[in-house]
């Protein structure tokens, strides 16, 4: 009798592996919400709180900080004890954190919450890509991470909008912005619940029951262990990242994923600020001007998934060398023209924003299932370091000239470069087990100029 099922890694992406990338996304969408409202917030929270501009950088910060956390930790106790549980705890946590965030009366309690509040987005960010690439088949991998990443410029945008529109509740419409988020967290948290366990992972622990009763979930009542094609006895341990085989591919998701996040979220969390300081500053126009702004990054994220089955490597080169440009641009202008400036920035997101799905999908390509948690997680973390020096270093550079502020973006997006020129393989086209080999196949490295 014919098989009528196709593997894991062969089938077509169905309505289940859809949805399951979309829950994953939610941690995606979340980050980019609570970063996003905390640049429209700050304004106000400077004014009530009067915060000098390294306490509106430690404000902004504080998440950053906790995802630092998050994501070292949480990784790898998600390849120890599951994809699922860990991610559904994560999202409680950031529900209850959110909504107290509407009842501080210091500084410093603001703080405290977002760090916590960023150590359960951590969790969540190493546990979204890596659920999401052990349920997706190969061809239709990229463009499901695609989506996946693309969340978190979903989730910025309407923080924005969201933003924008709460300015009319008065000064203290900072409580309403930041406890917000207790809302999509809330709904992502309800549609989670349910998710089947990554087949992948049970399989690694020897649940081999579990694992095909996923795969038959999946793939039809025929399926059998066969179809998930994942080899026995995977590495683990948090140190096998760091073994010699490893210690490469380590470092590189790390620092490419760094170099997006430093830019990205300084300007996501200060734009209005950066707006005004180029001119535009006639009433809420700046935060009007950082919302048509976000639909950019929004549609930067989505072209992604038209160029990342040509080549993850060439992607990523193109995505860091053409952002550059326009923040090169901003800094070196002296007076430039509003529209210029709206340009640029629209530029500048349609090109990091269409490279930024490669911060999920390389540290699942590149690391075998028993530590592509522990990987993302350490990604995640390490990213976070880049990503707090930008939002803490940007209002002291804008205090000094914002100028000054786009070239330190634009040699980012440079480094950036460098590093996936010197660093990055290529993955696609490559099964799981073969893109997080020891020794990955032989095919050519696209894009090793421009």
């Amino acid at each position: 009798m014919t098989k009528s099922t196709a593997s894991l890694e062969h089938a077509k992406a169905s309505r289940t592996q859809w949805l399951i990338t979309l829950y994953a996304g939610g941690g995606e969408f979340c980050d980019g919400y609570i970063l996003s409202i905390i640049g429209v917030a700050l304004p106000l929270l400077t004014a009530h709180f009067v915060l000098t501009p390294v306490a509106a950088g430690l404000l902004g910060a504080a998440s950053l900080v906790g995802m630092f956390f998050g994501g070292l930790i949480f990784g790898a106790v998600t390849d120890r004890f599951g994809r699922q549980k860990v991610y559904i705890a994560d999202l409680a946590c950031f529900v209850v954190l959110s909504a107290l965030q509407f009842f501080a009366s210091e500084p410093w309690q603001l703080i405290v919450l977002r760090t916590l509040m960023g150590v359960a987005v951590g969790a969540d960010l190493a546990i979204a890509g890596t659920i999401a690439s052990e349920f997706a088949p190969q061809k239709s991998r990229g463009p499901l991470l695609v989506v996946l990443v693309t969340m978190f410029s979903v989730g910025a945008a309407i923080a924005y909008s969201v933003g924008y529109f709460m300015l009319a509740l008065g000064p203290e419409a900072w409580r309403w912005m930041l406890a917000s988020s207790a809302i999509p967290a809330l709904l992502i948290l309800t549609m989670r619940l349910g998710t089947p366990e990554s087949p992948r992972w049970l399989l690694s622990q020897g649940r081999h029951e579990e694992a095909e009763s996923v795969l038959k979930q999946m793939l039809g009542a025929d399926a059998t262990l066969a179809d998930i094609e994942e080899p026995q006895g995977s590495p683990t341990g948090y140190m096998t990242i760091f073994r010699p085989e490893y210690r490469k591919r380590t470092l590189f998701v790390a620092l490419f994923w760094a170099c997006q996040l430093l830019p990205i979220y300084a300007i996501a969390t200060y734009e209005p600020a950066i707006l005004k300081q180029f001119g535009l500053a006639e009433g809420n126009t700046a935060y009007l001007g950082a919302v048509i702004i976000q639909i950019f990054y929004v549609v930067g994220s989505l072209s992604g998934a038209l160029w990342i089955n040509k080549g993850r490597r060439k992607l990523l080169l193109w995505s860091f060398a053409v952002s550059a440009l326009p923040l090169l641009g901003l800094a070196i202008v002296a007076h430039p023209p509003m529209w210029l400036v709206l340009v640029l920035f629209a530029v500048f997101g349609l090109a990091m924003y269409s490279g930024q799905c490669l911060e999920a999908i390389y540290p699942s390509e590149l690391f075998p299932t028993g530590v592509r948690a522990t990987a993302n997680g350490f990604a995640t973390g390490a990213s976070r370091v880049g990503a707090a020096i930008g939002v803490y270093g940007a209002p002291l550079l804008l205090a000094h000239s914002v100028q000054l502020t786009m070239l330190v973006g634009a040699v980012v997006a440079g480094l950036g470069w460098l590093v996936t020129l010197l660093l990055a393989p290529e993955t696609n086209g490559m099964l799981l087990t073969q893109s997080s080999a020891v020794s990955l196949p032989s095919l050519p490295r696209t894009g090793a100029a421009l």
